[in-house]
């Protein structure tokens, strides 16, 4: 990976992506420290130390947004609104004709649906950034007094700076991603999440010192810790370079008095194709009830009735969810293929330009072929992205909270080493697209 780097470095279109990238991250990472007016974001922090610790809503949040939620900023809403909206806008466009025409209308269809996404992104960063206000005017930190710092301004004037900012920083996030995809090196908003979750190690860092500091168990539970995150580390990486090659032959033909053809290749079919985007659309539907239980100001600590069972069966301690998570894991998986990827078309190409597998004839019954490999490949990866994000959750569940902090550490690894895998390998194919020689020796 480093190599990698070193390689890309000295070539200059790709030296100036990398520095926009990095650019526009310091942009965001200085967002993430502006503060949003009239909130408390002491006391904010105060509730998040207490509560958010065992794989609550408040912690999900925490993560996705690198810890400005907790600090009470500008990005505090991170990118749900914007992957929220992606989600919507790929199933209409499978539900609905007219996004399915445009969808097929090349990059003039494309540019529309992503100008409509942008509007479902703002709109739902204005619904999210009322269910906040509505959170932070509900809750009350340990010493009994409102997060809201200025009750003598009228509550109209402070719910719409509030909700102004956190919907405009939404929308701002947006954009960065956007920028990162046209002038950046990988996925702006993959990025931005990698960022996000990478600005917490030093948190982590901290813990394990206090962990040191307990004597012999403490080392023992930092190193326990290193060696498992080392493994998991492990395992991911040889899951995600993992292929299945399926073989090609090419027929041969004479051109004039030359003959061409005749070369055996492969079509090789990565076994997590879909990367990380399974996960991060997973978590941000599995994150819709307790958000709503936020808009409307309800705790799970504090409410009875409805709001306590409602928010009992969906909160991230509960088998529900855990159930649930796993089953949207393997739906977004096969999802995220079903757009991305198809057999009809790859064979219809292999067709075209004198191709075949082996034993199977072209057309119809090669896209069949393809198919049936293709379902059995993203099953296993659909478990494998379940297994690792879903185990800290029933580790969590068992333990009832105990372990704390667990909850999310499957996912947040997973992200971060699928993101960083998918840059270098971007990276690697823009390299060889230039015919960079140190490269290719």
């Amino acid at each position: 990976m480093l190599k990698t780097l070193r390689n890309a470095w000295a070539v200059p279109e790709l030296r100036k992506k990398m520095i926009f990238t990095v650019f526009i991250l310091v942009l965001y990472r200085l967002g993430c420290q502006i503060p949003v007016p009239y909130i408390d974001s002491a006391r904010l922090s105060e509730i998040m130390t207490t509560v958010a610790t065992d794989g609550s809503i408040l912690e999900y949040l925490n993560i996705l947004s690198g810890n400005a939620f907790q600090r009470a900023t500008l990005f505090a809403l991170s990118i749900t609104p914007y992957i929220t909206a992606s989600i919507v806008m790929q199933l209409l466009t499978i539900a609905l004709p007219p996004l399915e025409k445009l969808s097929k209308q090349g990059e003039e269809g494309r540019k529309k649906i992503n100008q409509i996404t942008r509007v479902v992104t703002v709109a739902l960063g204005i619904i999210t950034a009322y269910g906040y206000y509505t959170y932070l005017r509900a809750s009350v930190s340990a010493g009994g007094y409102d997060l809201l710092v200025d009750s003598s301004l009228p509550n109209w004037f402070m719910m719409i700076v509030i909700i102004a900012c956190y919907s405009a920083g939404a929308a701002l996030i947006m954009w960065m991603g956007e920028k990162i995809n046209e002038f950046g090196i990988g996925n702006g908003i993959s990025i931005i999440l990698f960022a996000n979750i990478i600005s917490r190690a030093p948190s982590m860092v901290t813990t394990m010192a206090n962990w040191c500091r307990e004597g012999v168990t403490g080392v023992v539970k930092v190193i326990v810790a290193v060696i498992i995150v080392l493994l998991v580390v492990g395992f991911v990486v040889f899951i995600t370079n993992s292929e299945r090659r399926i073989s090609v032959q090419y027929a041969k033909k004479v051109v004039g008095r030359k003959m061409y053809g005749g070369q055996s290749t492969n079509l090789p079919i990565k076994l997590n194709m879909s990367g990380v985007m399974p996960i991060i659309f997973s978590n941000s539907i599995v994150a819709l009830p307790g958000t709503i239980a936020m808009m409307f100001g309800k705790d799970v600590n504090n409410t009875t009735g409805f709001w306590h069972g409602f928010l009992s069966v969906f909160s991230y301690n509960s088998w529900l969810y855990i159930v649930l998570f796993t089953v949207l894991i393997i739906a977004f998986s096969y999802f995220y293929i079903a757009i991305s990827f198809n057999p009809v078309e790859v064979a219809n190409n292999l067709r075209n330009n004198g191709g075949f597998v082996p034993g199977i004839r072209p057309g119809r019954p090669t896209s069949e072929y393809i198919t049936k490999i293709l379902n059995k490949i993203t099953l296993i990866g659909a478990a494998f992205l379940a297994v690792v994000a879903v185990l800290p959750l029933v580790v969590n569940t068992v333990s009832g909270g105990a372990v704390s902090g667990i909850a999310f550490s499957g996912s947040s690894l997973l992200i971060v080493v699928g993101v960083a895998l998918e840059t270098v390998r971007e990276l690697e194919a823009q390299m060889t697209m230039r015919h960079y020689k140190g490269f290719l020796e």
